[in-house]
C-alpha cells in the first residue's frame, strides 16, 4: 500500500491523512510540508511485534534511526517497546536527549570515532555492534573506565547479493562494513574481543542490503551467520546468545512494486534458527530485526506547490514544485522512482508530466514521465511513501530551508518540526 492507512478524499475533493485537509495544512503550515500519520506508524510497529511473538517470541525488534529520527517518534518507539539502533553521535545524542531508554539502544556504523564511542558509553549506551578492528583498539583503550561488561556484537559480511540498487548492497565481501569471513578477519577479531575481560561478545549480526523485496537473502545469511557461530563456539567457546540478520525489508513505491508480507517475513526467519540450531547443536539465541523504511516509510506524505510549468513542443512538459533534491535526494542519487496525486481537487483528464523540483541541477527531478490531470501554479502535489530516507538525507543545498513536519491523528494535527528561517542558515558562522 503506498498511501497512509487514514488517507481519504474529503467532501471538498481534498485529500485527508487522519481526518486533516491537505489543502488546509498547506494554507495553515505552508509548503514543502512533510506529514505524517501516527496511527500508520503505530500500525506498522505492531505489525512486526505480532508476526514475530506469533512465529520466535525471543525475537528484538529495533526501529533503524537512520531512516528517519526525530523526538515524537522515539515517544512513539517507546510506547510500542521497541529497541533503537543509531548510527552516529548524533542520533544518540537525539535519542538521550528525547528521554529514550538509553539501554534500548544499540550502536552500529563502520566507523566510529573514540569520541562517539565514549559518548555512547557515558550515556549508557544498550549495546554496541564492532564492524572492524580499528573498533576493537578504540573500545580497548576506552575499557578502563567500564565499570560493567559491555554487550557488544560483531558484524559479518556474508557475502550475500541481494536483489537491490548497487548503492544499497551491504552485505557484499567488497564493502566497507563489517569483516569477511573467508579472509579470517572475522574470526581473529571474536578471537581478539573474547580476550578482552571487559567486552561480552553475545552474537553475530549481518545486513545484506535495504529495499528488498525477497525474503531469500535474509534467510541465507541467517545460514551463514549460524555456521560461523558455530565454529566460533567450538574453537574459542564463545556462545550466541542473539543474531541478527539486520534490516532491509523493501515498501511500495509504486503500484508495481511488491506488497512485502511481515507475517511471511518472520515465519522464514523463525524457521531458519530452528533449522540452524538443531543442524548445529546451538541454544536458541534471541533473534534481533531492525526495521526502518518498513515502518515510517509508508506513514509519510510529501506535499509542494505546483509553481512554473514549462511546455517544450513534442519533447516534455516540466511541471515545477516549490522542493525537489534538497528534501529528497533519492532520485538524483540513485534513480528512486515515486508516485504523485493531485491533493487539492478532484480532476478529469490525464497529461504525460516530469515533476521537477527547484533547485539548480538538471537532474533535479522528481518523478518522470507521470500523468496527471492538467495542472496549474498553485496546485498541490502529494508523494506518498516519503517517511524514509527523505528528511534523513536532506540538505541546505542552494541555502534552502528544510520543509516542516507534522504529525496527524483522529482530525488534528500538530507541528513537531518548524521550518527552517533565513537565519538558521547563519546559526553556526563565527
Amino acid at each position: 500500500m503506498l498511501w497512509p492507512l487514514t488517507t481519504t478524499r474529503d467532501s471538498a475533493g481534498s485529500l485527508a491523512i487522519g481526518g486533516v485537509s491537505l489543502t488546509d495544512l498547506a494554507h495553515e503550515v505552508g509548503t514543502p510540508l512533510y506529514i505524517y500519520d501516527e496511527r500508520t506508524v503505530r500500525d506498522s510497529i505492531r505489525s512486526y511485534r505480532t508476526a514475530f511473538e506469533r512465529h520466535y517470541p525471543s525475537t528484538r525488534v529495533v526501529y533503524a534511526g537512520k531512516a528517519y529520527l526525530a523526538g515524537w517518534l522515539l515517544t512513539i518507539l517507546e510506547e510500542e517497546g521497541l529497541f533503537l539502533d543509531v548510527v552516529s553521535g548524533g542520533e544518540l545524542y537525539v535519542a538521550h536527549a528525547a528521554g529514550f531508554p538509553m539501554e534500548r539502544v544499540i550502536f552500529h556504523g563502520n566507523n566510529k570515532t573514540a569520541d562517539e564511542l565514549r559518548l555512547a558509553l557515558e550515556l549508557g549506551c544498550g549495546e554496541i555492534v564492532i564492524d572492524n578492528e580499528h573498533e576493537i583498539d578504540l573500545l580497548e583503550q576506552l575499557g578502563p573506565g567500564v565499570r560493567n561488561p559491555l554487550d557488544v556484537m560483531l558484524r559479518i559480511s556474508p557475502g550475500v547479493d541481494a536483489h537491490t540498487h548497487e548503492y544499497r548492497k551491504t552485505g557484499l565481501i567488497d564493502s566497507k562494513f563489517g569483516l569477511p569471513i573467508e579472509t579470517g578477519d572475522a574470526a581473529r577479531a571474536v578471537e581478539r574481543i573474547a580476550g578482552i575481560r571487559w567486552l561480552r561478545l553475545l552474537g553475530y549480526h549481518a545486513h545484506v542490503g535495504s529495499q528488498i523485496f525477497e525474503v531469500d537473502p535474509f534467510v541465507a545469511a541467517l545460514g551463514i551467520l549460524f555456521q560461523f557461530a558455530a565454529d566460533m563456539e567450538e574453537r574459542f567457546g564463545v556462545e550466541p546468545l542473539r543474531m541478527s540478520p539486520g534490516g532491509g525489508l523493501g515498501i511500495q513505491y509504486e503500484t508495481t512494486d511488491p506488497d512485502v508480507n511481515v507475517d511471511e517475513y518472520a515465519s522464514r526467519l523463525a524457521d531458519s534458527v530452528s533449522t540452524a540450531v538443531e543442524r548445529y547443536s546451538l541454544g536458541k539465541p534471541e533473534l534481533v530485526v531492525e526495521p526502518g523504511r518498513s515502518i515510517v516509510g509508508q506513514a509519510g506524505v510529501a506535499l509542494y506547490t505546483v509553481g512554473a510549468i514549462k511546455e517544450i513542443p513534442g519533447v516534455r512538459r516540466y511541471v515545477s514544485v516549490d522542493g525537489g533534491m534538497a528534501d529528497n535526494i533519492r532520485p538524483a542519487l540513485y534513480g528512486a522512482r515515486y508516485s504523485v496525486a493531485l491533493a487539492n481537487r478532484e480532476a478529469q483528464g490525464a497529461q504525460l508530466v516530469t515533476v521537477a523540483g527547484k533547485y539548480c541541477e538538471s537532474g533535479d527531478v522528481l518523478i518522470h514521465d507521470v500523468e496527471l490531470p492538467p495542472l496549474s501554479p498553485g496546485d498541490l502535489l502529494a508523494i506518498p511513501a516519503a517517511g524514509a530516507y527523505c528528511l534523513a538525507m536532506a540538505s541546505n543545498y542552494n541555502l534552502a530551508l528544510r520543509p516542516a513536519v507534522v504529525v496527524v491523528t483522529d482530525g488534528r494535527y500538530r507541528v513537531v518540526q518548524r521550518r527552517e528561517r533565513y537565519e538558521d542558515l547563519l546559526c553556526r558562522d563565527v
